[in-house]
């Protein structure tokens, strides 16, 4: 993950063939710095088109004694610093009562309206204007929670629609009052699946109505027109966003814009999305953007709170430095601009939630966390969120996709905003060279890669020869050779491209014979395992293809349903050789209740034995393991047996059976 400049033939090979790096001005501009990275000009950006960062955190990071600085490290007013980016929106996010009875905040920045009329008043100070996302919930709202705000506790729909228009108008009427300029709303964060609990179409329908009527009536108060947005995400979900946009068409559900999330850990392909997207703009006649959006350009943890996105995530096209953030940023604008008039934005998430402290200082974040709110979730929210903020509470998961270094300085990623319109061509460079990784069966030759994929700054990529260290590598094939099962684990060997001299690494992991048939579920003949639903139990089982949710590879077996989750899969075995084995495999997900149970088991004619698991949460893996199995005839059975109450999901990946000497 190096910035170095190319040899002269190396970059001029870079530009006779094709990789775009020429595409950009060198015109000045007198409010945008000069920066190192490189940014790909925007053909036909839409006039007007939004620029957007959600800040939302910001007011609770700097009671907590962060202090934001230009790019010489002076402490400067955030807000100008954006304005001066090419940020022409701020979106802030609105929860009704993020406090306890005692009045201690929730976190997340405990964003009430007090704290978006602040944010606010110094967007409109810098020319910017704001983007309000409503999410008529006390606390956080997504795909996998809509709660009901305390206050709206007991209420029917009914009452539950006129309370939201009432809130939603005398919050914006605030607003306007402090001569706020706002330009968009959502009614309601990520509504999959509902809006301050209301779960139905028809009810959910009516509840946005009564939000979007709100916001037309304050609308006529106010100097700029203010567009009403819906908010969805998981467009990795074939037809799922057809069918909100026909429900929003059936229900005649006034609305200006169709916005989605887009985080691509998790969402699969952009140009899924835009054509998504595209079709929904043709169709309905309505706007469309991007209003949740984010990349990280790092894989560090600056603050002592492990990250949403770590080293052991799935980064796809983009490396995670500055440059690789930069190149995505500007990808989403350029494929958002690409709709035509109908893409209207981008807005990128949280780009300032930084660390308040680094790791060393984990005690005294805490504290900041807990008191000023700057982390994720307080240990107060767990009275509203007990299961999820009531556990997992603490700091950000996010400050390594933030546009601002630890320090508060502005990386250079954040001007793609502004010169995504001309471009910006600093030269070419190597952004990042792509460590590669083998793993091989003990007593089998271990495959040296020849070649390694070095990244350049435009997003090319070309393969280049490595050459690895001799010694290294002579003493990893010894000891794969020797055929034990002792030298299995993971061997870290290093080495030299030969066009550039970049520093390489290959991480070799050695592993005992697997006998477990399509073990990590890639395979789409899944014969070998056997899925047995007790009577009465829902079918809750599927192959599902999200990497975000695999422990390896691309497809994990998935299980959740409406109501209990009961089954039994296993896989059996007639001709296996005698001796001891070990059993292992990974599992990660949500029991709902402490009576769940998830067991791993094997059986041979030597006897039953079993391992029980609790999960913990997402991305939250566990290891459960059984040695010791003998087998005497050949054969054994291996599986899991999962008994849950409703509400309990998980995914199982990597069943490992090996023999040992």
């Amino acid at each position: 993950m190096k910035n170095k400049l190319l040899s002269a033939v190396t970059a001029l090979f870079i530009l006779l063939s094709g990789t775009g790096i020429t595409s950009c001005s060198k015109e000045a501009d007198i409010r945008l710095p000069p920066v190192d990275i490189f940014v790909r000009k925007t053909d036909n950006m839409p006039k007007g088109f939004i620029c957007a960062v959600d800040i939302s955190s910001v007011i609770s990071l700097e009671q907590s004694g962060v202090v934001f600085r230009d790019r010489e490290g002076v402490p400067r007013d955030i807000f100008e610093t954006l304005s001066q980016a090419g940020v022409n929106y701020i979106r802030v996010r609105i929860w009704n009562d993020p406090y306890d009875e005692q009045g201690r905040g929730y976190g997340g920045g405990t964003n009430d309206l007090e704290k978006a009329i602040e944010i606010g008043k110094r967007a409109t100070g810098q020319g910017m204007k704001l983007i309000v996302d409503f999410h008529y919930s006390d606390f956080w709202a997504d795909p996998g929670k809509q709660m009901t705000p305390k206050a709206w506790e007991g209420m029917n729909s009914t009452q539950k629609e006129e309370a939201l228009y009432s809130f939603t108008r005398d919050c914006l009427e605030r607003m306007i009052e402090n001569d706020i300029e706002i330009g968009m709303v959502q009614i309601g964060n990520e509504i999959n699946n509902g809006i301050a609990g209301v779960t139905a179409w028809p009810d959910m329908a009516k509840m946005i109505s009564a939000g979007s009527r709100a916001v037309r009536e304050v609308a006529k108060k106010s100097r700029d027109k203010i567009m009403v947005a819906v908010h969805f995400t998981n467009p990795e979900t074939e037809n799922r966003y057809a069918a909100y946009a026909y429900n929003l068409s059936r229900y005649e559900v006034d609305y200006d814009v169709f916005a989605s999330s887009y985080y691509p850990y998790w969402h699969g392909e952009l140009d899924a999305l835009i054509a998504q997207l595209s079709k929904i703009a043709g169709d309905y006649k309505k706007k469309v953007m991007i209003i949740e959006t984010a990349y990280t350009y790092s894989l560090d943890d600056t603050d002592g709170h492990a990250n949403t996105i770590s080293d052991s995530s799935d980064l796809g096209d983009y490396p995670a430095t500055v440059q690789g953030q930069a190149n995505f940023i500007a990808d989403v604008i350029s494929a958002v601009s690409g709709i035509g008039k109908a893409g209207i934005g981008v807005c990128y998430w949280e780009p300032a939630w930084i660390s308040v402290g680094p790791p060393e200082r984990l005690e005294e974040n805490k504290k900041l966390w807990e008191e000023k709110g700057s982390g994720w979730a307080s240990s107060y929210a767990g009275e509203y969120d007990p299961e999820d903020a009531g556990a997992w509470y603490g700091g950000s998961a996010v400050e390594n996709q933030a546009l601002f270094d630890s320090t508060g300085k502005p990386l250079d990623s954040l001007y793609v905003f502004g010169y995504a319109k001309k471009g910006n061509c600093p030269g070419a460079g190597i952004d990042a060279v792509v460590d590669a990784a083998v793993s091989v069966t003990i007593g089998n030759k271990i495959p040296w890669p020849e070649t390694v994929t070095v990244i350049y700054n435009d997003g090319t990529r070309t393969e280049q020869s490595v050459v690895w260290d001799e010694i290294q590598s002579a003493e990893t094939d010894a000891m794969t050779a020797a055929g034990k099962n002792s030298a299995s684990g993971n061997y870290l060997i290093s080495g030299r491209t030969e066009g550039t001299s970049e520093i390489v690494f290959c991480k070799v992991t050695l592993v005992p014979r697997n006998y477990v048939i399509n073990a990590s579920f890639e395979q789409e003949d899944m014969s070998a395992w056997k899925v047995v639903y007790p009577e009465g139990a829902a079918e809750c089982t599927d192959r599902q293809m999200k990497t975000s949710d695999a422990y390896s590879g691309d497809y994990s077996l998935h299980y959740w349903a409406v109501g209990a989750v009961r089954f039994a899969v296993h896989q059996s075995f007639s001709d296996l050789p005698e001796g001891y084995y070990v059993l292992s495999l990974r599992i990660q997900g949500i029991k709902s209740k402490e009576e769940d149970t998830i067991v791993v088991f094997s059986e041979s004619d030597e006897g039953r034995q079993e391992t029980s698991v609790a999960l913990s949460g997402w991305k939250e893996w566990k290891n459960p393991i059984i040695d010791g199995i003998c087998v005497t005839n050949g054969k054994l059975v291996i599986g899991l047996e999962i008994d849950c109450f409703a509400g309990s999901w998980g995914t199982i990946d990597d069943v490992y059976l090996y023999r040992v000497d």
